[in-house]
């Protein structure tokens, strides 16, 4: 049985995943709004990722017969200096979600509670993956600079993208 303070931490959590669903949003108005179409649709997708990972949290909280608890959700930055702005962006926020992840996990170690270590373990390791990607997004479009061919390439690429 779940503890009420590993059921505060996982509402937290899930909401945390929603905020940065609405986060990313923020980002691909952005986007598109500067006309950078093909990162607004990666933006998106990474919206959507974020709003699965908030219901895998929420479905966890009802078959453990737990409710969902949700929070208001912040507005968003809506202004970035460059498109490397946005990602760097999102790099820090998908940190700080890792960071979330690593406080609900040590809250059930200390609790013991195996199930919920092991539905968390899925997080944690798509955690890496979403670092990783930001990282590796941010190293290519400071390569790039100024190039506008490249850029475009590379826009286009992510634009393509169909699934997180």
């Amino acid at each position: 049985m779940l503890s009420e303070k590993m059921v505060t931490a996982l509402n937290r959590q899930m909401n945390i995943e929603f905020q940065a669903a609405h986060d990313y949003m923020a980002m691909a108005a952005y986007c598109h709004h500067t006309s950078y179409n093909g990162f607004a649709d990666f933006f998106l997708m990474q919206a959507e990722e974020e709003r699965v990972h908030g219901m895998k949290v929420y479905e966890y909280l009802n078959d453990k017969g737990k409710q969902a608890v949700f929070e208001a959700i912040k507005a968003p930055e809506a202004k970035f200096g460059s498109l490397v702005e946005t990602f760097e962006a999102a790099l820090a926020q998908e940190r700080e979600v890792t960071k979330s992840y690593y406080d609900v996990y040590g809250i059930a170690q200390e609790e013991r509670e195996y199930q919920t270590l092991s539905f968390l373990n899925w997080f944690l390791d798509e955690q890496v993956e979403e670092e990783a990607t930001f990282e590796t997004h941010i190293d290519y479009l400071t390569r790039i600079k100024d190039d506008s061919n490249a850029l475009y390439i590379y826009e286009q690429e992510l634009g393509k993208r169909k699934e997180g």
